[in-house]
C-alpha cells in the first residue's frame, strides 16, 4: 500500500517538473522569436526608408507577424508557470485562436515574399509599376483578414470547439481534430503546392535567362549586366528555397500529426504534439529573422550599422565623466561598421 502511494505522490512531481521544463522552453524561445523579429523589423525600417523599396514591406509585415507568435506564446509561458487555475473556456479559446491567427499571419507573409520574389523575376522591367504602395497595402490588409479568420474559426463555429477539463490553456484541449483537418486541406497544404509552383517557375525563368545569357557571350555581346542579371535571379531562388525548406521542416509534422490524431486516437499522444512538434512549427518564426539577416547582404549591413551605433552609444556614454589634462572629456573613435559581402 505504502509502495502505492509513493507512486502516486511521484507523478505530480513528475508532472510540475515537465511543465516547468516546457516553460522554460517556451519563455526562451519566445524571448528568442520577439528579440531577432523586433531586430530585423528595425533595419527593415531603415532599409525602406533608404530605398523606399514597396516590397520590403512584405518582409517586414512576415517580421511583425513573427514578433506577434513571440508575445502570443509569452502568455502560454505564464499558464505554465502561474499556480493551477480553471480558466473560461472563451479565455483559452481567445488565448489559441490569438496564437493561431499570428502563426497564420507569419505563413501567409512567406507567401506574400515568396509571390514578390517570383513577380521580380518574372517581370523585372515592369516590378515598380507593379508593386505600388496601395496594392501592398491591399495585400496585407486582405493577410491579416484572412489569418483573423483562420485563427478565429473555432470561435465563430462552435463546432470546432472541445469542452476543456485541463487547468491550462492547451491547443488541443479546446480545438477539436476536426479544425486541424480543415486548416490542413485548406491553408497548410495550398500555402506547400504554391511555394513548389513558385520555385519550380523561378526555376524555370533563370534556366531560360542563362540560355539568353550563354547565346549573347556566344555572339561576342556579353556585357556586364547579363552576369549582374544572373546573380540577382540566383539570390531571389535562394531566398524562395531556404523559405520553402524551413516551413516544410517546421510545420510539416506538426500537421501530419495532427491529422493522423483525427483518424487513430492513439497513434500520436496530444502533448508529444503540443510539446514538440507544435514548438518545432513555432521555431519557424525564429528561422525566418535568421535566414534574412544571414541571407541578405542589405539587412546584415544595417544590423551591423544598428549594433555600431548602439555600441558607439554605450562607450560615450561610459566616457562620461572621465576628464583628462587639458579640459573636457576625452574624445572615443568613431567606429566604423564594415561592409560586408556575400
Amino acid at each position: 500500500m505504502s509502495g502505492t502511494q509513493h507512486h502516486w505522490a511521484v507523478l505530480p512531481q513528475g508532472t510540475d517538473m515537465a511543465s516547468s521544463a516546457l516553460g522554460v522552453i517556451l519563455a526562451v524561445l519566445a524571448s528568442l522569436i520577439i528579440t531577432a523579429n523586433v531586430l530585423v523589423a528595425i533595419a527593415l525600417l531603415r532599409l525602406i526608408q533608404k530605398s523606399g523599396s514597396k516590397g520590403l514591406y512584405f518582409v517586414l509585415n512576415l517580421a511583425v507577424a513573427d514578433a506577434m507568435v513571440g508575445f502570443t506564446v509569452m502568455g502560454l509561458v505564464m499558464d505554465e508557470f502561474s499556480e493551477p487555475f480553471h480558466p473560461p473556456q472563451i479565455f483559452c479559446v481567445l488565448r489559441m485562436a490569438f496564437v493561431t491567427s499570428s502563426s497564420a499571419a507569419s505563413i501567409l507573409s512567406l507567401i506574400l515574399v515568396a509571390c514578390d520574389r517570383h513577380l521580380a523575376l518574372r517581370k523585372p522591367f515592369h516590378y515598380f509599376q507593379l508593386v505600388t504602395g496601395l496594392r501592398v497595402g491591399v495585400r496585407l490588409v486582405g493577410l491579416w483578414l484572412v489569418a483573423a479568420v483562420i485563427g478565429f474559426l473555432p470561435v465563430l463555429t462552435p463546432a470546432f470547439q472541445k469542452i476543456s477539463t485541463d487547468e491550462k490553456c492547451s491547443f488541443f484541449g479546446v480545438f477539436q481534430p476536426a479544425y486541424m483537418l480543415a486548416v490542413f486541406c485548406f491553408g497548410f497544404f495550398p500555402a506547400l503546392f504554391l511555394f513548389i509552383y513558385l520555385y519550380c517557375d523561378m526555376l524555370k525563368i533563370a534556366s531560360a535567362h542563362v540560355q539568353q545569357i550563354r547565346e549573347v557571350e556566344h555572339a561576342g555581346l556579353a556585357g556586364g549586366c547579363p552576369a549582374s542579371r544572373t546573380t540577382s535571379d540566383m539570390k531571389a531562388m535562394r531566398t524562395v528555397a531556404a523559405l520553402i525548406g524551413c516551413f516544410t521542416l517546421s510545420w510539416l509534422p506538426f500537421f501530419i500529426a495532427s491529422i493522423v490524431q483525427t483518424v487513430c486516437l492513439e497513434c500520436f499522444p496530444y502533448k508529444v504534439i503540443e510539446s514538440y512538434l507544435w514548438l518545432l512549427g513555432l521555431c519557424n518564426s525564429l528561422l525566418n529573422p535568421l535566414l534574412y539577416s544571414f541571407w541578405q547582404k542589405d539587412v546584415r549591413l544595417q544590423l551591423s550599422q544598428l549594433v555600431a551605433g548602439v555600441k558607439r552609444r554605450v562607450l560615450l556614454h561610459l566616457g562620461k565623466g572621465r576628464h583628462f589634462p587639458g579640459g573636457g572629456t576625452k574624445p572615443l573613435p568613431t567606429i566604423s561598421c564594415p561592409q560586408l559581402q556575400d
